[in-house]
């Protein structure tokens, strides 16, 4: 009789096992069978550490690669009620089946895994690009760096063991700096640098990372370590530029700047952005020089027809200072001086006359073009001017 107890303990104690294993085997059912929220009560009691019953399930490799498999399903699934079932339904099951290889350590169900690691890979990318273009750049981060993770694990590894995809460490760049992450956006897009991915223009993003952390130290060191790698490349040479005028160091930012135009002598803002370099030098020649040479680019350029009507404008501005400092018994004098201020109107007049237009509704050309016919005693202009801005 003793026996029998003890036979029948051991059957008790198989049939349980099998039991949880059996649990297993029903939610693989249920979810091939596309019942997925019964598929996920058959696997969450599976793998239920509180489950008595679980015992058995909890440390096979097999219940964790059916929870992945269930748990990217859900995210799969186009019913708004099977959704609800998880909150990160992909990172459960890049958690699970990377439970499964862990205790897979006979190997058996590797080969499995991978494959489903693989097309685990194709959700995250669909994801993450969904939340990017959504402007959710938190969430495409975590799903991109989740590419990577799953891209870096060995057995996936073990196929390209020198593969990287650049593309994706790209885009994780992308998304850490658009999520404001920039140590992160460093990481990444100098990780990119090492494959010679998007060329200077990766330098130029990871300057603009370390200017975003208030770093100008390596700021500089990387667009003159890009500029030393690329060149004849435009793009790392703008955002030296760029650069070096944000910290106020114009003598090296001019140095570059016609460095640039050198090798592209068609782009416009290049010339633009000399003129007002040399005008914050105070060399207005060679200012206007720079300015006319942007409308020669462009004839329809705003900005270059805009600076050389406001430089020609202030110098009138400033000739009427000192008219009006000359002594009130001084009348000879003062119309002399004032006189000068309207050489320096009419020099302006032609450039804003040229700037209203190409944008008739610039206010700012608006009010220059008001005080200058009024100066200039054209009543009918300046009405028209008073007219369009509701004077």
């Amino acid at each position: 009789m003793k026996k029998t107890i003890i036979l029948l303990a051991l059957v008790l104690s198989v049939s349980g096992a099998f039991a949880q294993k059996g649990k297993v085997t029903s939610a693989q059912t249920f979810k091939d069978s596309g019942k997925l929220d019964k598929a996920l009560e058959a696997i969450n009691e599976a793998t239920d550490p509180a489950n008595e019953k679980a015992e058995k399930s909890l440390p096979w490799p097999k219940t964790w690669e059916v929870r992945g498999e269930i748990y990217q399903a859900i995210f799969q699934s186009k019913d708004a009620n099977i959704k609800k079932l998880a909150d990160d339904p992909l990172t459960t099951a890049l958690e699970s089946y990377k439970k499964a290889l862990e205790l897979d350590d006979k190997g058996k169900a590797s080969n499995g895994v991978k494959i489903k690691l693989t097309l685990l890979t194709n959700d995250l990318t669909n994801q993450a690009v969904e939340a990017f273009n959504a402007n959710d750049y938190p969430a495409a981060l975590k799903s991109f760096e989740q590419i990577l993770e799953v891209q870096n694990l060995d057995i996936v590894k073990a196929d390209n063991p020198d593969g990287v995809d650049t593309v994706i460490l790209f885009n994780t760049g992308l998304a850490a700096y658009n999520s404001k992450d920039y140590n992160k956006a460093v990481k990444y897009y100098t990780e990119v640098t090492k494959y010679g991915y998007n060329g200077a223009r990766t330098y130029s993003l990871i300057a603009d990372s370390y200017m975003q952390m208030q770093d100008t130290v390596n700021a500089l060191k990387t667009v003159q370590e890009g500029f030393e790698k690329y060149p004849e490349d435009n793009g790392v040479l703008t955002a030296m530029v760029d650069l070096y005028m944000k910290l106020n160091k114009n003598e090296e930012a001019l140095k570059y700047l016609d460095m640039a135009i050198q090798q592209d002598p068609t782009n416009v803002t290049y010339y633009f952005a000399k003129g007002a370099l040399l005008e914050k030098f105070g060399d207005e020649e060679k200012a206007v020089d720079a300015y006319q040479k942007a409308t020669e680019v462009d004839p329809n350029f705003f900005n270059a027809y805009y600076n050389l009507g406001a430089l020609y404008y202030n110098k009138g501005v400033k000739q009427i200072e000192v008219a009006n400092s000359v002594p009130a018994n001084d009348n000879a004098k003062y119309e002399a001086e004032l006189k000068k201020a309207d050489v320096w109107f009419e020099k302006a007049l032609p450039y804003m006359e040229k700037c209203h237009e190409l944008n008739a509704e610039e206010t700012s050309t608006l009010e220059s073009l008001k005080n200058l016919y009024y100066r200039m005693k054209n009543m009918d202009k300046y009405n028209a001017i008073l007219e369009k801005l509701g004077q």
